[in-house]
């Protein structure tokens, strides 16, 4: 069963670009027989590669591992559908990588902030990433596509990857990447809690 129309803060317009290339470049990577599971991995370590950075105090180069990472996760998926090789395994191999991936950099910001009260913003952050991923796939499994709300994965890997980049080249890292965590801890969390009621509307309306 599929929901009303799915809002998003970044432009339609860049999501389908960023998806016509990772379809040209799977189709090359494709090519070099490398295993979709293999470039999940690769994201992973990527992504804890960008915590590390974060807590180095290093968030330019923390970006661009944060890119890394999810141009990795955008290719896995389109790599297995051109080689043939989707499976039920790498579908929740790649969703659970991507949880471990999002902790690590956020327990590198914890980290970079320890000393901050922001250290405690993280863990929102990251609980309400963790709901937005679980009430999608808790609605699809009573068999309800559930998509809506702003805070999606891109969003998020976005707005850390432009808070390292911004932040370093006007020296506001800490500001700026405080504002960020607070914008994704209260967004995802509503993200989360409107996916839910949205399962108790379509389930009232049968």
């Amino acid at each position: 069963m599929s929901t009303e129309s799915n809002r998003r803060i970044l432009p339609k317009r860049l999501i389908s670009w960023a998806l016509a290339i990772a379809d040209a470049s799977a189709a090359a990577v494709a090519r070099w027989n490398v295993s979709p599971n293999t470039i999940t991995l690769l994201a992973l370590f990527a992504g804890m590669a960008a915590g590390a950075l974060f807590a180095l105090n290093e968030p330019i180069w923390a970006a661009v591992l944060i890119f890394i990472c999810g141009s990795l996760d955008l290719l896995d998926g389109k790599v297995a559908k051109h080689r043939q090789q989707m499976s039920m395994f790498g579908a929740i191999f790649d969703s659970t990588l991507d949880r471990y991936s999002e902790f690590f950099i956020y327990l590198g910001l914890a980290y970079y902030f320890r000393d901050h009260w922001a250290m405690w913003i993280t863990f929102f952050a990251f609980l309400g990433s963790t709901m937005v991923s679980y009430t999608r796939a808790r609605a699809e499994g009573l068999g309800i596509e559930c998509k809506v709300g702003f805070m999606q994965r891109a969003e998020r890997m976005a707005l850390l990857m432009l808070g390292g980049v911004l932040g370093y080249a006007f020296k506001i890292f800490n500001p700026l990447m405080v504002g960020i965590l607070i914008f994704i801890a209260v967004i995802s969390n509503f993200t989360a809690w409107q996916r839910m009621f949205l399962v108790r509307k379509i389930e009232n309306q049968k």
